[in-house]
C-alpha cells in the first residue's frame, strides 16, 4: 500500500505536497518523494525513509513549481532499495513523471511486451515504472506536438487495455499539466478537491481525503472506476469515463487497517464503517460467547480503537485503554520483513498492568495477519496480570494472498491459511478466539453507500476480482519474494536516480 498526491496550482506547491504526503503517512512508511515542474524541468527529490526525514529545508527550497505530484511508499514485496523510490519519469515523450499506488498483476509480460515491442527499458523491479512506460508509449502514438485532452484519454483508454491489476495514479506531463486515473475496478482509492484563493482556483488529488483536509481544498468526488482526469496547465479540467465495463470493487482492507479513520472513501466514513463493524462483531461475541465472563474490552492501538468502543458499549462492559503505544514506532504490518516486525512490537506497545491485573480481558483488533503480533501481544497481557486474554478480529480470517498491493504475497505466511479456529486460537495463546464473518464485515461498511454492490475480499475468500490469478501465478509470486529476500546486497544502495536529486547532500 502507498500514498498519491498531486496538486495543479496558482503558486508553489511543494509544501502543500509535503504537508499532503506527512498526513498520509501511515499509508506507507518505507521511501518518500516529491517531483514539481519549474521552468519546464523536473525538480525532484526522493529517498529511503520517513516524509520527515526524507525532506530538509534545502530540498525544499529546490522544489519549485506550481504544479507537482508525490509518493510514499511500502514495499509490496519485502525490499526497500531506494532505486524504488517513486515518482519515476521518463524523458519520452514530453517528459513525464508518475507515481503510483497498487499492483499490476501481468507486469512480467508487459516488462517483455515494452521491451520487445515499445522498445523501451525498465530500470527497476517496480511495477509503476512499468506503468509510466506503457503511459508514456501510448501517448507517444500521438502525431500531435501538443496533446488534447483527447489525445490524453485515448492513450489511458489503451493503458487500460493492456494492463491488469489494481492502480490509482497521478501523472505530470510537461507542458501540459496533471492527469490522475482509477483502475476499471476502483481497488485502489483516488480522490479529488479544489480550492479557491486569490490568483485562482487550485485542484489537489490524492488517496485520502485527509490530505485535502490537511491543505483546505474542498472535497469534489472520487475519481471514478477507469475515470481519468486531466488537468491542463491553463487552469481547465477535463474527464473522462476510460475503460470498457467500470464497476467499483474496492479493497475492503482499507476500511478495515489501511485508511485514517477521518477518511472518506468511496463515500464510505471510515471511521463509520469501523464502528459498524463494532456493531456487528460485538452482537456475535453476545450471542456466541454468552457464557464467557468478560471483565474489560481493550483495544489493540490504534486502528481497532473505534471498533473496541462500540463493543464495550454493546456488551455493556468497561473500555478501557490497556496498552500505552509508542508513536515513534511505524506500524508493524507495513514493515519490510517478519524480524523487523517481531523486534517493533515489545518497542511499540507497552501494557498498564492495573488495567490487567486478575481480569478477563478481551482484547480487540483490526485484523490477525501473520499471527506474530497478536501472539506477543497476548503473551503480554499474560506478563500483566490477565486471568483470561480473549481476543476479537473486527476481519474475518485472511487466508489467501493479496496481489493488489498488500504485503501478504505467501499464502505459508498467514496464520489461517490452512487452518481452523481451534488452530488459530492455540497458536496465538488465547483462551478463546472470535472473527468477524465476511457477510457481516461487507455489510458493516457497504451499508453506508448502496451504490457499492461489491468489494475486493481476496484475501478472506480467495475471489480476485481482476479473474486473472491461479495457483502458478501465487507460486511464482512467492518464489519472487523469497529470491528478493536473499538478495540484500543493494537495499542501501543509492539510487540511480540520485543525479537528478537537485544536487548533492
Amino acid at each position: 500500500m502507498c500514498g498519491i498526491v498531486g496538486i495543479v496550482g496558482k503558486t508553489s506547491v511543494g509544501q502543500a505536497l509535503y504537508d499532503g504526503l506527512t498526513v498520509l503517512q501511515h499509508r506507507g512508511q518505507d521511501a518518500a518523494g516529491i517531483v514539481t515542474i519549474h521552468n519546464n524541468t523536473f525538480r525532484m527529490r526522493k529517498g529511503n525513509g520517513l516524509v520527515k526525514d526524507v525532506f530538509h529545508t534545502r530540498h525544499m527550497q529546490r522544489l519549485q513549481g506550481d504544479m507537482g505530484i508525490g509518493h510514499i511508499r511500502y514495499p509490496t514485496a519485502g525490499t526497500s532499495s531506494s532505486s524504488e523510490a517513486q515518482p519515476f519519469y521518463a524523458n519520452a515523450p514530453f517528459g513525464i513523471s508518475l507515481a503510483h499506488n497498487g499492483n499490476l498483476t501481468n507486469a512480467i509480460e508487459l516488462k517483455e511486451w515494452l521491451y520487445t515491442v515499445a522498445r523501451r527499458h525498465v530500470n527497476t523491479t517496480s511495477d509503476s515504472e512499468l506503468l509510466l512506460n506503457i503511459f508514456g508509449h501510448e501517448l507517444q502514438l500521438t502525431e500531435n506536438l501538443k496533446l488534447t485532452p483527447d489525445d490524453i484519454f485515448t492513450a489511458i483508454s489503451n493503458v487500460h487495455k493492456r494492463i491488469r491489476g489494481a492502480y490509482a495514479t497521478v501523472a505530470l506531463i510537461i507542458g501540459h499539466g496533471m492527469v490522475a486515473f482509477r483502475d476499471p475496478n476502483g481497488i485502489r482509492p483516488l480522490v479529488f478537491g479544489k480550492r479557491v484563493t486569490a490568483t485562482g482556483i487550485e485542484y489537489m488529488v490524492a488517496s485520502e481525503s485527509v490530505a485535502l483536509d490537511a491543505n483546505e481544498f474542498e472535497f469534489v468526488r472520487d475519481v471514478a472506476p477507469g475515470e481519468a482526469i486531466y488537468f491542463s496547465d491553463d487552469g481547465q479540467i477535463h474527464s473522462q469515463q476510460c475503460a470498457e465495463n467500470p464497476t467499483y470493487n474496492p479493497c475492503i482492507f482499507e476500511y478495515v487497517y489501511f485508511a485514517r479513520p477521518d477518511s472518506a472513501i468511496d463515500k464510505i466514513s471510515v471511521y463509520g464503517s469501523r464502528v459498524e463493524m463494532g456493531k456487528k462483531l460485538g452482537d456475535r461475541i453476545a450471542k456466541e460467547w454468552e457464557d464467557i465472563d468478560i471483565d474489560v474490552v481493550i483495544p489493540i492501538p490504534e486502528t481497532s480503537c473505534d471498533t473496541a468502543l462500540e463493543i464495550a458499549r454493546h456488551l455493556d462492559l468497561p473500555y478501557r485503554q490497556g496498552f500505552v503505544k509508542n508513536r515513534y514506532i511505524g506500524r508493524t504490518f507495513i514493515m519490510p520483513g517478519q524480524e523487523q516486525r517481531k523486534k517493533s512490537v515489545r518497542r511499540k506497545l507497552n501494557a498498564i498492568t492495573t488495567e490487567f491485573a486478575g481480569k478477563n480481558v478481551l482484547l480487540v483488533d483490526d485484523s490477525i495477519v501473520r499471527g506474530t503480533t497478536s501472539g506477543q501481544i497476548i503473551a503480554m497481557a499474560r506478563s500483566a496480570g490477565a486471568k483470561n486474554v480473549y481476543f476479537a478480529s473486527a476481519a474475518p480470517e485472511i487466508r489467501f494472498p493479496n496481489v493488489y498491493g498488500i504485503d501478504m504475497p505467501s499464502a505459508n505466511e498467514l496464520i489461517a491459511h490452512g487452518r481452523e479456529l481451534d488452530d488459530i486460537c492455540q497458536l496465538i495463546g488465547a483462551d478463546k478466539l472470535i472473527f468477524q464473518t465476511l457477510d457481516d464485515l461487507v455489510s458493516a461498511v457497504g451499508n453506508v453507500n448502496p451504490e457499492i454492490k461489491q468489494f475486493e475480499t481476496s484475501v478472506f475468500d480467495g475471489q480476485y476480482i481482476t479473474k486473472d490469478i491461479n495457483q502458478s501465478y501465487l507460486e511464482r509470486l512467492d518464489a519472487l519474494r523469497k529470491n528478493e529476500n536473499k538478495d540484500d546486497s543493494d537495499k542501501n544502495a543509492d539510487s540511480i536516480i540520485d543525479m537528478h536529486n537537485e544536487g548533492a547532500e
